[in-house]
C-alpha cells in the first residue's frame, strides 16, 4: 500500500522510545499502551517506563545482543535500523526473512551535549561522553523513512499525536516532524563541531578551515538598522548565557536592532573601564555605537555628570551604562537631566523602579556579570561573497609591556590618564582620538578619514563643552602617520600621548613630542574598530 494513500487507516503498532529529556514521556507511553501499541526502549528510559508500571520490551531482547561498552552500543543493530528504514512494500520480503519488525513510531531526543558544555566547569572528557551516536543514527534513519515512520523529538508534539492514536498522522505531519528531526541532528552536529573548533582555537592562533554557524532565534526585532530590513536576535547554543541573552529587562519597549548594537558598545566599554578603575563608579554614554562621554568618580551620579559634560548634545537619546546599582537618587538625576533610550546596570534597586516607570518607554536592564571566556571568541561580518571572521579584540592593558618613546617619562598622574584614555579609545570607531584627564573624557573624535581631523574634532568637542584640555592625555588607537596631530595636540594643551607606534615616520612623531616637552608611550597594540 502506498504511504500517501489511506494514511488515516494505518495504525501504529510498535514504538521505540529512547529519550534523555523525559518530559511528558510517561503520559505519551500510557496513551500508546492504552491503544495496544508495543513499547521498545533502552537503558534509563526503559527503567522509567517500568517504574511507571508500563510494559516495555528492552531493545536487547529484540536484537539478541546485550548493551556493551557501558551502553555506548545498544541500538546499532540491523533489527533496529532495519525496522526504521524498511519500506513496508519494497522491503517486506527481506524484513520477513531477516526477522525484522517494522517500527512505526520513534520517540528520541539526544544526550544533553549543549547543556553539558554550557557548564563553566565542563572539560573535554565530559563533553565527549555526551556525544550521542545511536540517537542521531536512529533519528536520521526514521526521518529518511518518514513515509512509513513517525518521528517525535519534541515533547510539545506529543499531545497532537496522542489525539490521533492509534492512527498514523498524515504524510504532511510526518514530513514536518521529519524536518524537525533533521534540524535537531543538524544543530547537534554543529554544536559538537563548534565546540571542538573552539578547543582547537584555544591552543592555536589559527582559525579553522571550516566553520559551522549554529544559531537559535531568541527574539524577533521590529526591524534592522532601517525599517525596510528584517532583523532578529540569535544566540549560540552551548555558550554560557551572557550579555543581552541573560539580561533582565525591567521596563520599556522591546530592544531594537540599533538599541542592541549601541547597548553592546556601551556595556563592552563600561566593562573595560571598570576593569581599569574597579574601585570607582564608572559611567559610559553611547550614541550611534560611539562613546560620547565616559568618566569615573566616587559615586554613579558624579560619574554620570562628568560623562555627560563631555558631550551633552550627543548624549540626548543615548544609551547609559553604569557599573553600580541604580538607586532612587540616580534615577531622578537621569530623568531630570536628559532623554535616554536604554539604561544598563548590574542591578536596579526596588526604590528606583517606580521613578523610572514615570518614563515607561525607557528600556531598563539589569546586566549579568561578565563571563570570563578562556578561549578566543570569534567575530563574524558578512561581505559580498562570503564572511570575514576574526578573534575578538580582547587586549589586556599592561603598563609594563609598554615602552616610553619620548625623552620625558610620564608622571604618575599622566600614566593614569594615559591608561584611562587607552582603554576608552579602543571602543571609538576609527580613526579615533580621545583626550582625557582625571578619569574623564574631555573630547572624542571618531570615524574620520584623516587622523588629524579626529584630533581637531575632539578639540572642538571639548571647546563646545567648555572643558579645559591643558595638562590632559591624548590616545590614538593606531599610529600617527605624520607629526601634524602631535603639533595640534600641543596647541590644545596635551602633555602626554599614548599610541601603538609602528609608523615609518615614528621618529618624526617622537621628535615632535620631544620638541614640545611631551611624554609619549608606545603600546605596540593597535585597536582599529570599523
Amino acid at each position: 500500500m502506498s504511504p500517501n494513500k489511506h494514511d488515516g487507516d494505518r495504525k501504529i503498532k510498535t514504538a521505540l522510545i529512547s529519550v534523555s529529556d523525559k518530559t511528558g514521556i510517561i503520559e505519551l507511553a500510557r496513551a500508546l499502551v492504552a491503544h495496544d501499541i508495543r513499547l521498545l526502549s533502552t537503558g534509563g528510559t526503559a527503567k522509567a517506563l517500568n517504574d511507571a508500571g508500563l510494559p516495555v520490551t528492552q531493545v536487547s531482547e529484540v536484537t539478541g545482543q546485550a548493551e556493551i561498552m557501558d551502553g555506548r552500543v545498544k541500538t546499532l543493530h540491523p533489527k533496529i535500523h532495519g525496522g526504521l528504514l524498511g519500506r513496508r512494500d519494497l522491503d517486506a520480503d527481506i524484513m520477513q526473512t531477516s526477522g525484522i519488525e517494522g517500527i512505526d513510531l520513534l520517540v528520541v531526543n539526544l544526550y544533553p551535549f549543549v547543556e553539558t558544555i554550557s557548564q563553566a566547569d565542563c572539560v573535554l572528557s565530559d563533553a565527549i561522553e555526551q556525544i550521542d551516536i545511536g540517537g542521531p543514527a536512529m533519528l536520521r534513519a526514521a526521518c529518511k523513512n518518514h513515509q512509513w515512520v513517525t518521528v517525535l523529538t519534541d515533547p510539545a508534539d506529543y499531545a497532537g499525536i496522542i489525539e490521533q492514536l492509534p492512527l498514523m498522522p498524515d504524510i504532511s505531519t510526518r514530513r514536518q516532524l521529519a524536518l524537525q528531526g533533521f534540524q535537531m541532528t543538524s544543530r547537534y552536529d554543529a554544536s559538537i563541531s563548534g565546540y571542538l573548533q573552539t578547543q582547537i582555537s584555544a591552543a592555536s592562533d589559527q582559525l579553522p578551515d571550516s566553520l559551522s554557524l549554529n544559531l537559535n532565534q531568541r527574539q524577533s526585532l521590529r526591524y534592522g538598522e532601517n525599517p525596510q530590513q528584517a532583523a532578529a536576535f540569535y544566540t549560540q547554543p552551548g555558550h554560557p548565557a551572557e550579555g543581552f541573552a541573560a539580561a533582565r529587562q525591567h521596563q520599556g519597549k522591546p530592544l531594537s536592532y540599533n538599541n542592541l548594537m549601541d547597548a553592546d558598545a556601551a556595556w563592552n566599554c563600561l566593562q573595560a573601564i571598570s576593569t581599569q578603575s574597579a574601585d570607582q563608579a564608572s559611567c559610559v554614554i553611547v550614541k550611534h555605537a560611539n562613546p560620547c562621554g565616559v568618566a569615573c568618580a566616587n559615586d554613579p551620579g558624579e560619574a554620570y555628570q562628568r560623562a555627560f559634560a563631555c558631550d551633552s548634545t550627543s548624549a540626548f537619546g543615548g544609551i547609559i551604562a553604569v557599573n553600580r546599582k541604580i538607586d532612587a537618587d540616580f534615577a531622578r538625576l537621569l530623568l531630570d537631566n536628559q532623554f535616554l533610550e536604554v539604561l544598563l546596570a548590574p542591578e536596579v534597586d526596588e526604590t528606583a523602579l517606580p521613578i523610572l516607570a514615570g518614563k515607561s518607554n525607557i528600556r531598563v536592564l539589569s546586566m549579568p556579570a561578565a563571563v570570563q571566556n578562556k578561549t578566543p571568541q570569534l567575530d563574524y561580518r558578512r561581505i559580498q561573497g562570503g564572511y570575514l571572521v576574526q578573534h575578538s579584540d580582547r587586549h589586556t592593558v599592561d603598563r609594563e609591556a609598554m615602552s616610553i618613546a619620548s625623552d620625558r617619562s610620564p608622571s604618575e598622574q599622566e600614566w593614569q590618564d594615559l591608561l584611562f584614555a587607552w582603554q576608552l579609545v579602543r571602543f571609538v570607531k576609527s580613526n579615533a582620538v580621545v583626550y582625557a584627564r582625571n578619569q574623564q573624557s574631555l573630547g572624542i573624535g571618531a570615524g574620520q578619514m584623516s587622523r588629524v581631523d579626529s584630533a581637531r574634532i575632539a578639540v572642538e568637542k571639548a571647546a563646545q563643552a567648555q572643558l579645559e584640555l591643558t595638562g590632559c592625555a591624548m590616545a590614538s588607537e593606531a599610529f600617527f602617520p605624520f607629526r601634524d596631530s602631535i603639533d595640534h595636540a600641543h596647541q590644545a594643551g596635551v602633555t602626554a600621548i599614548i599610541q601603538p607606534g609602528g609608523s615609518m615616520r615614528d621618529q618624526e612623531v617622537i621628535d615632535a613630542a620631544n620638541e614640545h616637552g611631551m611624554a609619549m608611550v608606545f603600546t605596540g597594540q593597535r585597536h582599529f574598530l570599523h
